[in-house]
């Protein structure tokens, strides 16, 4: 017996979320299914993020125990025979038995994608929050400056038991035509603190909320003051960083 690590990219517009919900589709229930029809065990997977309804991942990571002593690379084509065309295993290795999937992460990384276009677009529709109006995505850059470091982030998340203290590597917006992008790292994230913080920078890039105006909504620490959260369908977990495994292509 032995534990395996999977990297997972997934489309999440059908699922409601990653963990596992009784009658709803979720990943982590089509991955079980996928690795109970590979090796004929019940499984209980452990996932890096618990992502939200509608989000989706490039580098999600899982780890499972298991008696199968299938080679990593014909794991990778057993399970993407049998899971749906929307997830696809990445990446599989053999870890220690005593590796965990949530503690021993190092770094988190999150992409946010926005659509910033008068018209819609039925590509991007379930990958991008399509926003109309122009957004300065250098007022938005420099907001995001304001979030790296060690930091309370109450502001970002709803009411939370336990600290709300995290620490941010970097977060960054870019533009490239009109695909505005907003990235951030982090040891690890609050629930809804991305899609919270976009919306929040969002309204900086439309000129209703001041740089000062957001600095002021980060320094408050006080649960809930940024404001609505951005959609689920323009967020990725791009990638999930450990200090004794290879880590994923960026």
């Amino acid at each position: 017996m032995g534990k395996v690590v999977l990297v997972i990219e997934y489309d999440g517009t059908e699922y409601h979320g990653f963990q596992l919900q009784e009658g709803a589709p979720t990943i982590q229930g089509e991955v079980e299914r996928a690795i109970q029809s590979l090796t004929g065990e019940r499984v209980r997977i452990a996932g890096a993020g618990r992502t939200d309804a509608g989000v989706h991942a490039r580098g999600q990571v899982v780890a499972f125990v298991t008696e199968s002593t299938l080679p990593p690379e014909t794991m990778v084509r057993g399970l993407n025979f049998y899971l749906p065309q929307d997830i696809a295993v990445k990446k599989a290795r053999r870890v220690a038995d005593s590796f965990n999937v949530r503690r021993d992460a190092l770094r988190r990384e999150y992409r946010y994608l926005i659509l910033n276009s008068q018209t819609p677009s039925p590509l991007w529709h379930r990958y991008a929050c399509l926003v109309s109006r122009p957004l300065s995505a250098e007022a938005m850059d420099e907001a995001a400056g304001a979030l790296v470091g060690r930091k309370d982030f109450a502001s970002f998340t709803g009411a939370y038991k336990g600290s709300t203290v995290r620490t941010v590597y970097n977060a960054g917006v870019r533009r490239k035509g009109d695909l505005v992008s907003f990235d951030m790292a982090a040891n690890s994230f609050l629930p809804h603190q991305v899609r919270n913080t976009v919306g929040a920078l969002v309204s900086v890039g439309l000129g209703r909320v001041s740089i000062g105006e957001f600095l002021g909504i980060l320094m408050s620490e006080s649960p809930g003051a940024c404001g609505p959260a951005a959609t689920p369908r323009g967020l990725y977990l791009m990638k999930v960083s450990y200090p004794d495994i290879e880590e994923q292509d960026s």
